[in-house]
């Protein structure tokens, strides 16, 4: 996909109208990366930050485990700590960012 035709699905998915002025396309290829549309599932999973908003009940460390156990991924964290009975959100953090 040409970025042109990403920035314009993005405007129309969107709802905007933009002009966009173009100077000059770049070029990429394959071999360096994936297109965010021919990205593999798993990829998207080693490589992802979930921003969840965990309800009130369970802790911190509980709704981690269960985003392990849901994404089948062998490290899963969190990175803030909400008591049981609060609410909001809970960056989770996954294999890639372990390193």
């Amino acid at each position: 996909m040409i970025l042109n035709d990403f920035i314009y699905k993005i405007d129309n998915f969107c709802g905007y109208k933009n002009e966009w002025k173009i100077r000059k396309d770049s070029e990429t290829s394959d071999k360096y990366g994936y297109y965010p549309e021919k990205r593999p599932i798993d990829v998207h999973i080693k490589n992802s930050i979930i921003n969840l908003d965990k309800p009130p009940g369970p802790t911190s460390h509980e709704v981690a485990y269960w985003v392990k156990k849901m994404l089948n991924v062998s490290k899963a964290g969190h990175g803030g700590t909400l008591e049981p009975i609060s609410l909001g959100g809970v960056i989770q953090k996954l294999p890639a960012y372990y390193r």
